[in-house]
């Protein structure tokens, strides 16, 4: 064992020891989420160009302006209720929850007006800097765990929405073998983690698999994401009448457990830097993998939320208004290099080939509506036809 250890490290490896060894999702859980010491529980800044990664929010404001303009249009679908909650999961530093107020603030003052935010992060210490960044907003706004979202207690109506969360719960990893399924645990070889295969420690990852109809090729590595379905049933039950929004790069069923992916879509980030290897560094990189939307989807059927819109970030935003709000810079009276840097980083939200627009996918879900006209439902792409049902938005 190496001399020095993290006290996280000390944690793992004393569960390790005393019940043997763990499945990865234990292991993941721990590093991310472990109390005062995982990576989303620590102090310290996880996003922007101190942290380690970049979102959609910290690249322009334009990211939350245009879900703006999508909520504007989800509480006229609501008629207007006297009270409009909403509910940001893994609200971070609040810049997205910021872009989004401010917006409505100038832009819909009667939905402001009515508006009841609630921002929901599993790290404590991010309250302070969220209450710095929001401070013109503060009569509006209130602070919950994401727990108070899933106990079943709440009764809103309005619109729930994350960017980039379901991509950190903690998932199972599988492999195929010529005889069958097996899964990944995380053990102890001469004091170091190590990978160890085994039987699956619960029916439900087969279970997960035959929901979605996929039969993994022999040698295919895949990562299940059981807490996901868990999660999306707890948020509909607190979902009176609404959307549910959710923002986060991954794909279909079909394509993310293709043979094309054979080695799975784990990966983790340190200070800008894609790592392969979750077991160097615990709790001080993030651990991510791709998303199964169509799960989701399913799951989300099941639990009384119809999908609405699915698809690219980039057809999402072009479609909620991304060109409007880039005329409306093109006709501001800012300095014109201080316009150019904006239209360049705005462009970066919706640039495809790899980009922020293709790699992340927009997932629309709604309850008790009976089909809601959304602007993310207008046809962008030919000119003058705004789509079914569109109106005069």
């Amino acid at each position: 064992m190496p001399d020095e250890i993290s006290p996280l490290q000390s944690i793992i490896h004393d569960r390790i020891r005393a019940q043997g060894r763990i499945p990865f999702a234990d292991y993941m859980a721990a590093c991310l989420y472990e109390p005062g010491l995982g990576y989303y529980t620590s102090p310290g800044r996880k996003v922007g160009a101190e942290g380690d990664f970049y979102t959609s929010s910290n690249v322009h404001a334009l990211f939350g302006r245009l879900i703006a303009r999508e909520i504007v249009r989800m509480d006229e679908l609501l008629g207007s209720p006297q009270r409009f909650d909403l509910v940001e999961v893994g609200a971070g530093n609040g810049r997205l929850a910021r872009d989004i107020l401010d917006y409505l603030c100038t832009e819909s003052p009667a939905l402001y007006g009515r508006l009841a935010c609630r921002l929901m992060e599993a790290e404590p210490t991010l309250r302070t800097i969220q209450e710095e960044l929001l401070g013109e907003h503060a009569p509006r706004i209130s602070w919950s765990t994401p727990e108070e979202l899933t106990c079943g207690n709440l009764s809103l109506t309005g619109c729930i929405y994350s960017n980039e969360l379901i991509d950190s719960f903690p998932v199972h990893l599988v492999e195929m073998t010529p005889d069958a399924l097996r899964e990944i645990y995380v053990t102890l070889r001469e004091g170091e983690l190590a990978e160890e295969s085994g039987e699956p420690s619960t029916p439900e990852l087969a279970s997960y698999l035959k929901r979605i109809n996929i039969t993994l090729v022999e040698g295919k590595r895949a990562e299940i994401n059981l807490a996901a379905p868990r999660w999306l049933a707890a948020v509909a039950a607190s979902l009176e009448r609404g959307f549910l929004l959710t923002v986060d790069y991954g794909y279909e069923a079909m394509d993310l457990f293709s043979p094309a992916r054979l080695g799975g879509t784990l990966l983790c980030y340190h200070r800008h830097q894609v790592e392969e290897s979750p077991y160097l560094r615990p709790g001080e990189q993030d651990i991510t993998s791709h998303v199964d939307f169509t799960t989701l989807m399913k799951c989300g059927q099941e639990a009384g939320l119809a999908t609405v819109w699915f698809g690219e970030q980039y057809r999402f935003l072009m479609a909620v208004g991304f060109m409007e709000e880039m005329m409306r810079l093109e006709s501001s009276n800012i300095p014109p290099e201080e316009k150019l840097k904006a239209r360049l980083l705005m462009k970066k939200l919706i640039l495809p080939e790899g980009g922020m627009g293709d790699t992340f996918r927009v997932l629309v879900q709604a309850k008790g509506m009976d089909n809601p006209g959304l602007r993310c439902m207008n046809d962008w792409t030919k000119t003058g036809d705004r789509g079914p049902g569109s109106g005069d938005r």
